[in-house]
């Protein structure tokens, strides 16, 4: 879907401003590394003394779309191969980005850190306003900013956040359908509460993670798990130095039968020394899951997330 008109019209001036600079010398093209999938890291062409790394945030609604990464199945939608097109062409050449996480499909993401290396001669504004005005309506760039080279997306993070949000009713919402998880089940949260006490340090979460993930280690520290209410919402609230594919919708599996009676809250340590995916029950579904946070060093001096999404009514 293309953005409104009084949108678009209000932000042609920037994409007018960043096509008026000086395109990139011919030849001097970015070359990348053939290392696996979209974590491998752009190889600099030794003659391109121009080149420059920008990091940016990106926020999105992840319902209409396989995932973050780019699918090797043709006409297949998916985040990054959306926001590499209205780069490149705000760029005026083929950009390629690297994330901080890759999301699943039907995953949201508030505070997505991606970078990537340019010659192009744009101001920050015009990476935001001018590459917004060739994104969907369900994508974003919240901000850019110019980083050294030793900033690296992935490698650099510290810390990621995710928030999974519940609506535990009896009847279906009409509104965010597909940006909250809904449960007809009453839950308890005090039983989901001292649950999640079990999950928090360092462990290895095979029995949390997707049976096909590919991450070479199963052991991740969990550093702060809290779950709260949120108006009509329950918040499971996530931070961890890494994630495994499917760890938090698991999470959420594992806590929503607790909450709802159907287990007892020593059940989640159970699931989790059993070191087998099989003894975890249902995977939630992805829709109320939003990557929301990644803390890097404080030499990047990158702007701090909102810690979205911004629809909930407590936010901290």
């Amino acid at each position: 879907m293309s953005r409104d008109k009084s949108q678009s019209k209000f932000q042609q001036g920037a994409t007018s401003v960043a096509l008026s600079y000086d395109q990139a010398p011919a030849g001097l093209k970015s070359e990348y590394s053939e290392q696996a999938g979209s974590d491998a890291v752009p190889a600099l062409a030794p003659d391109s003394p121009q080149t420059k790394r920008y990091a940016l945030c990106v926020e999105y609604a992840g319902a209409a779309y396989r995932g973050w990464q780019t699918q090797k199945e043709k006409d297949v939608p998916s985040i990054q191969e959306t926001v590499e097109q209205a780069l490149s062409t705000i760029a005026n050449e083929p950009v390629k980005v690297i994330c901080a996480g890759r999301t699943d499909a039907c995953v949201s993401g508030t505070y997505q850190i991606i970078h990537f290396d340019t010659v192009a001669e744009r101001p920050e504004r015009a990476w935001v306003m001018g590459t917004n005005t060739k994104l969907p309506d369900d994508i974003a760039i919240r901000w850019a900013k110019r980083v050294d080279d030793s900033f690296h997306a992935r490698f650099s993070a510290l810390e990621r956040r995710y928030r999974y949000l519940i609506y535990s009713a009896p009847v279906k919402p009409g509104l965010l359908s597909r940006g909250v998880t809904w449960t007809h089940k009453q839950l308890d949260m005090s039983r989901m509460q001292a649950a999640a006490r079990y999950l928090i340090g360092e462990h290895d979460f095979t029995s949390y993670r997707a049976i096909g993930c590919q991450a070479k280690s199963p052991v991740r520290e969990v550093r702060v798990m809290d779950i709260y209410r949120a108006g009509e919402l329950i918040v499971i609230d996530v931070r961890a130095n890494a994630f495994l594919h499917h760890m938090i919708r698991n999470f959420a599996g594992v806590l929503m039968k607790i909450g709802a009676g159907e287990a007892e809250p020593v059940w989640a340590q159970q699931v989790l020394d059993a070191r087998d995916r099989t003894q975890g029950g249902v995977t939630a579904p992805p829709y109320g899951l939003y990557f929301v946070d990644v803390k890097y060093p404080d030499q990047y001096e990158l702007p701090k997330s909102q810690l979205g999404p911004y629809f909930l009514m407590q936010n901290g």
